[in-house]
């Protein structure tokens, strides 16, 4: 009791002292806290003192942002708009990451074609991949789009050129009111559904690229990819994807199987075909080896195309759907390893060595076949697909050498051989609406296919897509191949060729500086090697 008397008897003769006593004794504490506040700041690095005003900024910004979100409630009207534009923008963001993926693939092909081919060809690749896709935006923005996905008759489009007319997107189905009535099931605005489209527009021009490597005039390539992109492609485009007459047959192709890889791959057979072989790769009926001069770039390519392709296949759903762009990544990327590893095993079996090339146009072969059946297919099947595709890729490029068609890359085998398999895998896998999987709902993909137990109602629209495709592919880009060729000449001259187009073409060289090829053939001396053939040379006689 004593203690406490005391302690209170204490409180109360520190009440009565002086306010200016008390005052002094405060200022003390404050500046001894200073003191030793600012020798603590003066024992931090420059780095960590400048961090001291940013720290302060920030709390006093989080700060100010927790009082400012303190805003009346919300009706529950306007919280629905609030939950549709987040659904909006997101699926804009989404649709936009995967067309900077598919763009991006344009530095694969341009790193593959150059690797594939010989050194003094670089430049000259290297300058059509970059231009090509300048040249492929330019043409789809005025006509393509319009002629692909603008309203009009069952076989292309006649409204939306340059990207105008009528258009309320991102309004879907029956509250779409606009011309690009084709698009109406995805609700992104205009703008990102032109952005998708255009890349995968112009990789179909890029694919003919290195088909026709090391022997065509660069004006001739360019003028033939405005022709492709804004009225060959787009036309059969418009058949399948823009709600033209084989849409309503009952065709199907998800991602581009046959929209995309196989109408290149037919421009690309059509234009290897009319230039003919480069000087000297046929002597005496013996395909003679033309290796690739950078291998390392050329499987740099690859990887690249191959991380492209996870926009290509899963963006194609243009919005985010969780569960169904994973199935579509994951098919993706299994078709691709088992395409490898057929082609490898082929390969090494037929060729005698597990050649590069093989391995690399055997991921693309896997990757090209599952692109139409990505998201109709199980992972199982997914698997077979690649597999199939790494077999046949192998067969096709020797094939194609045999009968003389010089496709420097590989580009036909590729993407019009697997591309023609992946579109027909769609109509013998499809899992069907509603099937073990659950994968897509009635109307939103193909009948159950044929080795599925589906019959052959699935099968014959994709037969008749892949031969009617074919067929006005063929026939249109022959016509522009012929007039290129009886105007401007498609070929250039033998000593150009001999030459090299870099300095031909462009007036420059990839190596400068650099050790060239020996010989015309642009390989180098065989003596140096024993006068065996260079490491890595796939046999000539096949």
């Amino acid at each position: 009791m004593k203690l406490k008397l005391k302690h209170k008897k204490k409180w109360r003769n520190d009440r009565k002292r002086p306010y200016a006593s008390r005052y002094a004794s405060s200022s003390e504490r404050t500046s001894t806290f200073f003191t030793q506040l600012q020798k603590a700041i003066k024992r931090l690095s420059p780095t960590w003192r400048a961090c001291i005003p940013l720290s302060i900024f920030i709390v006093l910004a989080w700060g100010y942002a927790a009082v400012a979100q303190d805003a009346p409630t919300a009706s529950p009207d306007r919280t629905t708009q609030d939950l549709l534009d987040l659904r909006v923008g997101l699926d804009t963001l989404w649709v936009c990451v995967a067309a900077f993926l598919v763009f991006f693939m344009n530095a694969g092909f341009g790193m593959l074609e150059t690797g594939f081919c010989r050194q003094k060809n670089a430049v000259n690749i290297l300058a059509k991949n970059l231009i090509v896709f300048a040249l492929s935006t330019v043409a789809f923005w005025a006509i393509g789009f319009a002629l692909m996905f603008g309203d009009g008759n069952a076989f292309f489009g006649t409204n939306g050129w340059f990207l105008t007319g009528a258009d309320n997107s991102p309004s879907t189905g029956d509250a779409y009111q606009g011309v690009f009535s084709a698009l109406n099931w995805t609700g992104v605005p205009l703008g990102a559904k032109f952005l998708f489209q255009l890349v995968f527009a112009g990789t179909a021009a890029t694919i003919v690229s290195g088909a026709v490597a090391e022997r065509i005039k660069f004006i001739d390539f360019l003028i033939f990819s405005l022709l492709l992109v804004g009225i060959a492609y787009p036309i059969t485009g418009h058949w399948i994807w823009g709600g033209g007459w084989l849409a309503d047959a009952g065709f199907w192709d998800f991602a581009g199987s046959t929209v995309v890889h196989s109408v290149g791959g037919w421009a690309a057979l059509m234009g290897a075909a009319i230039l003919g072989p480069r000087l000297g790769k046929y002597q005496d009926g013996v395909s003679v080896a033309m290796p690739g001069h950078n291998m390392s770039i050329a499987m740099l390519g690859c990887l690249i195309l191959w991380l492209g392709w996870f926009g290509f296949n899963p963006g194609s759903t243009m919005a985010v759907s969780p569960s169904i762009i994973a199935h579509i990544a994951l098919t993706t990327n299994i078709a691709a390893s088992t395409g490898g590893i057929a082609a490898t095993l082929v390969a090494w079996t037929y060729l005698g060595k597990p050649d590069l090339s093989m391995i690399i146009n055997g991921i693309l072969a896997g990757l090209v076949a599952i692109t139409a059946p990505c998201a109709f297919v199980s992972l199982p099947w997914a698997a077979v697909i690649g597999f199939i595709a790494g077999v046949i890729v192998v067969f096709s490029v020797t094939w194609f050498d045999k009968i003389h068609i010089d496709d420097p890359v590989g580009a036909t085998s590729v993407h019009l051989v697997c591309g023609i398999w992946g579109t027909l895998a769609v109509g013998l896998f499809a899992e069907g609406p509603g099937g073990a999987l659950n994968i897509y709902e009635e109307g939103a993909g193909p009948i159950r296919g044929l080795l599925l137990g589906g019959g052959f109602g699935g099968l014959l629209p994709q037969i008749i897509g892949i031969l009617s495709v074919g067929g006005f592919t063929v026939l249109i880009t022959t016509i522009f191949w012929y007039i290129l060729k009886a105007t401007l000449g498609i070929r250039v001259t033998p000593q150009e060729e001999v030459e090299g187009l870099d300095i031909a073409e462009h007036g420059m060289e990839a190596y400068s500086g650099f050790l060239k090829e020996a010989d015309a053939s642009g390989m180098a001396d065989p003596s140096i090697y024993g006068g065996t053939r260079r490491p890595g040379d796939v046999s000539s006689t096949y």
